[in-house]
């Protein structure tokens, strides 16, 4: 059960390209902070008796954890609207206490697959694109194979239309992560989009 300092900074120490920071004149606030902008994702500190945390939130994710946990509150001495503290008193699950550190460190990196889950958004309903197309529209159009990998693992499948991303031939996903075989293309066709063969043709449904 994560309660204490040192667990919660191994924790944040496990993402990529982070860092340890005490940079207060009081030492019982530590920091940990993402290399490439210095901007912290986690703040630890003890309160009340407990070991507290602060995470970046979505703010559309803030309420969410708020009513389902009483000892998810508001950021104690931060933006009540992006940040939350977490009180370590036992009551919160490791895995949604590890989950909300994950989302205030993609908030705060700005992650190579929050951008492609924003790419993606933007394949217009009855089209589709390349995984290169995504990885472009992402930024880096050398991250074609990061794309696949993302889609695969994509967190909100409701609102990341993963379906719509084909191959540079048109060819659907072998095995849908989401849905089993079978599933690409019927969500395809509900859009209207033809399937044939498990292709689509990208001159008549690839976005511009």
């Amino acid at each position: 059960m994560i309660t204490t300092r040192e667990q919660v900074i191994k924790y944040g120490l496990t993402f990529p390209r982070t860092y340890k920071d005490a940079p207060f004149h009081d030492t019982n606030w530590q920091l940990i902070r993402y290399k490439d902008n210095k901007k912290a994702f986690l703040w630890i500190y003890e309160r009340g008796g407990y070991v507290n945390i602060n995470v970046k939130v979505d703010p559309d994710k803030a309420f969410f954890w708020r009513d389902i946990y009483e000892s998810v509150t508001p950021g104690y001495h931060q933006n009540k609207e992006h940040w939350n503290t977490v009180i370590l008193d036992g009551t919160v699950p490791d895995g949604d206490i590890e989950t909300m550190i994950a989302e205030s460190y993609d908030l705060i990196s700005y992650s190579p697959s929050k951008r492609i889950y924003e790419a993606v958004q933007k394949i217009p309903y009855g089209h589709v694109a390349t995984y290169g197309q995504v990885a472009e529209m992402a930024g880096d159009k050398k991250m074609a194979r990061a794309v696949g990998n993302a889609l695969h693992k994509n967190p909100d499948p409701n609102n990341v239309p993963c379906f719509r991303v084909v191959n540079s031939k048109g060819e659907l996903a072998g095995e849908f992560a989401f849905g089993g075989p079978g599933k690409q293309a019927k969500l395809l066709e509900k859009e209207g989009i033809e399937v044939v063969d498990g292709k689509v043709d990208l001159k008549k449904y690839q976005m511009e």
